[in-house]
């Protein structure tokens, strides 16, 4: 009866020190991240942070943006894709947190009025300044010159009357 009394006491006491070490917190050691910021970044980049107008994910220091990032880590962590994660981030929150819209849609004229205005502008102007550099044509006199009778009437008058 002892040794089942010092057996149970022995049990008991075992099971309060892992019930006591299990409810302890762990030592400070950072938890080593599955998914490098490099790749974290990598995605973040081509997403714009929620909070801050026209900052990229991976420079901003919001909460939000640290949230995003982590959400990004995760989905990482699970194997998904870079295009996977952003479809993801366009899905919940539209297409204004892209860095870069894409080229189909209203996305395509932000590509295409770039490629087709500034050289049509820089037609434009090279048009005007060759119009500006060339001579404009001589003025040609109203009504013909005056014949020497003429002049000779107008001379005579003055005379008389001045």
């Amino acid at each position: 009866m002892r040794r089942s009394v010092v057996l149970g006491l022995a049990i008991c006491v075992l099971l309060i020190v892992g019930v006591l070490m299990s409810g302890a917190p762990a030592r400070a050691q950072p938890p080593t991240p599955a998914v490098p910021d490099d790749e974290v970044n990598r995605v973040a980049k081509n997403l714009y942070c929620p909070v801050c107008e026209n900052v990229p994910l991976d420079v901003c220091d919001t909460p939000a943006c640290v949230q995003w990032k982590e959400e990004i880590r995760t989905m990482l962590a699970e194997g998904r894709s870079e295009a996977e994660i952003i479809d993801f981030f366009v899905t919940r929150y539209g297409m204004r947190v892209l860095a870069v819209p894409p080229p189909q849609g209203i996305g395509l004229g932000v590509w295409l009025i770039p490629a087709i205005g500034l050289p049509a502008a820089g037609l434009w102007l090279a048009l005007r300044l060759a119009r500006w550099r060339r001579p404009s044509p001589a003025s040609e006199p109203a009504s013909e010159p005056a014949s020497d009778e003429a002049v000779r009437a107008l001379d005579r008058w003055i005379r008389e009357h001045w």
